[in-house]
């Protein structure tokens, strides 16, 4: 028995009955050989955080665009603190902490630049629409490792895909552990983005629906630990009863929800930062104008997406993966007026 296999019964022994087991994945698409060490779940982890894309993550806005502070979120803190509310909850119901993690790093590695700023405007633009979730499987399959993709597990492609959403309509991830980082990245994108909204001085904690906040917790701390607990309680209160998902108490849910809608309201789709959206939204604009109008000035990986998937496709692989702060040099290079002193 080699350290795999070992760890394999040691999840056999530990994760519940519902839970996923790496020794019962689906497995990859390609099929490859079992590390010795490691299971199929943390070669996933791993390939991810060594990702490039990974790695851009740091560049990409949360919500606070160029934000003078080093203290506000930016996609990759936002990534990080999902994956270790994840695996508390994991831990707490479980479940596989290898899968959620993996799955939970990679959630939102398909993220545009300027947030959700210039997903609208991909959206907008392409004629299938795009979200974010889907372009995130696109660069673990297709466009990591110059159109290899990285070869994962299907249980954490699966995971990724059915990460987004809050409606209960939504289709669920197949396994609990895709359900609990879908429930974390609720959790953590709401209150993180109180945090560093009342940081910016745009809100204030008695600004917060207080019938949200009876509920949740007069500060950050409490809401989050009310939000984990309650998840994992719940859950394992349905598993009981053979409900198998992972799952909020309604009160706890409907709180959260009523969070979510005062920061879209007032915060993501309000009149507070207006200005800022529409500055993100014209720079991903032209920039995806001139490179559509001129699709040999990209790296020849994405001409080669162009001649594969057409010119719609190649442009949005190229803009999606660019930082916050690359899409704003190359907006500079192509349109803002040069001064030349003879």
């Amino acid at each position: 028995m080699n350290i795999r296999q070992r760890i394999e019964t040691n999840e056999g022994n530990n994760i519940i009955t519902y839970g996923a087991l790496s020794a019962n994945s689906k497995g990859r698409k390609i099929l490859e050989v079992k590390d010795d060490i490691r299971t199929c779940y943390m070669v996933d982890r791993d390939r991810i955080i060594h990702s490039k894309s990974f790695r851009r993550l740091q560049h990409k806005t949360q919500v606070y665009i160029k934000a003078s502070s080093d203290h506000y979120r930016t996609r990759l803190t936002h990534t990080l603190e999902v994956a270790q509310i994840a695996k508390t909850i994991g831990k707490g119901i479980g479940l596989n902490e290898d899968l959620i993690e993996a799955i939970a790093l990679g959630h939102d590695i398909g993220h545009v630049p300027f947030a959700h700023n210039g997903e609208e405007v991909l959206n907008d633009i392409l004629p299938g629409g795009f979200r974010h979730n889907e372009n995130s499987i696109r660069v673990l399959t297709k466009i990591e490792k110059l159109g290899k993709g990285l070869n994962l597990s299907e249980e954490v492609l699966d995971g990724v895909l059915n990460h987004s959403g809050f409606s209960s309509k939504i289709r669920k991830a197949e396994t609990l552990e895709g359900q609990v980082v879908r429930y974390s990245d609720k959790i953590a994108y709401v209150n993180h983005d109180i945090d560093d909204s009342i940081r910016a001085g745009l809100l204030k904690e008695n600004m917060l629906p207080q019938d949200a906040i009876e509920i949740l917790g007069t500060n950050h701390g409490m809401r989050i630990d009310t939000l984990v607990k309650d998840c994992i309680y719940n859950t394992l209160n349905n598993l009981d009863r053979d409900k198998i998902c992972v799952s909020l108490s309604e009160p706890v849910s409907k709180a959260l929800v009523i969070l979510r809608n005062f920061m879209f309201e007032n915060i993501y789709k309000g009149d507070i930062l207006k200005e800022e959206r529409q500055k993100a939204q014209f720079v991903v604009t032209q920039v995806f104008t001139y490179y559509y109008n001129n699709p040999n000035a990209m790296p020849d990986f994405y001409k080669s997406i162009v001649e594969d998937e057409g010119l719609h496709v190649g442009v949005a692989d190229y803009i999606s993966g660019m930082s916050d702060d690359y899409c704003l040099m190359l907006f500079n290079n192509i349109y803002v007026p040069k001064v030349v002193i003879y």
